[in-house]
């Protein structure tokens, strides 16, 4: 009788835990509720890349720019690069190849230099470091040369790009002519649409609206007005 007792007594121990936890739980659930929130997570404010997709730049005009350049900055901004460069006539070179005479000079121009395959492949290309090529190379060089050894991320402001190329120019590269000023490249001219060719540097303007061709585009002729009839016929060529 005793035993039936002993069992009966874990039993209702056992029941009146349970019992103990089920009353907690619902009583905690009372007290700490938090109603879910009406948007998980935390808000990004980030531009539809869709929507906001960068606007096509227009290439500086050299023409206007570099002779308004400020030479003070940009060898203050090439002090950015002398962990890697110099620009000094003789100078030896370093992790990057010295840049005197750079501007205007051929791609690869130091000769014993072990230039990357991608720059090789890149000289191919473009040969030339005009005022265009040197612009987009130093914005981002690894975009504009895939595959480049230059660790460098690039320089995002026009005006010191601007600044540090005329200071370049001023580093044997004196010779290498400043383009005539483009209206196709002035504030206030359309940038060319995503895929459009971009003003080539130096290249004519038209007669008309002097804008500067599409690459590949065929010369605009003027048409000459058609001369009034003669009174008489006109004697044959070598007559």
């Amino acid at each position: 009788m005793s035993g039936d007792l002993k069992w009966n007594k874990i039993f209702g121990a056992a029941l009146g835990t349970a019992f103990v936890i089920l009353v907690v739980q619902q009583a905690s659930g009372l007290i700490y509720h938090s109603a879910p929130p009406e948007k998980m997570g935390y808000f990004v404010d980030a531009p539809d890349e869709a929507a906001g997709a960068e606007q096509a730049e227009l290439p500086p005009d050299w023409g206007t720019v570099l002779p308004a350049a400020d030479l003070a900055a940009g060898e203050a901004a090439f002090a950015r690069c002398q962990a890697c460069h110099n620009a000094a006539q003789g100078g030896a070179d370093g992790i990057g190849p010295n840049l005197f005479g750079v501007v205007g000079g051929p791609v690869m121009h130091r000769a014993g230099f072990a230039y990357s395959d991608a720059m090789a492949k890149h000289k191919a290309e473009a040969p030339t470091w005009g005022y265009d090529q040197l612009n987009s190379f130093i914005t981002a060089p690894a975009r504009y040369v895939p595959g480049t050894k230059m660790s460098f991320a690039g320089i995002r402001d026009t005006q010191t790009r601007i600044n540090l190329i005329a200071w370049l120019r001023t580093q044997g590269s004196g010779g290498f002519a400043i383009p005539a000023p483009d209206p196709a490249r002035q504030p206030g001219a359309a940038a060319p649409a995503e895929g459009e060719a971009a003003p080539v540097e130096g290249a004519p303007a038209t007669e008309a609206t002097g804008e500067t061709p599409a690459v590949g585009a065929a010369p605009t002729t003027q048409q000459t007005p058609a001369a009034p009839p003669a009174a008489t016929s006109a004697a044959p060529p070598n007559s």
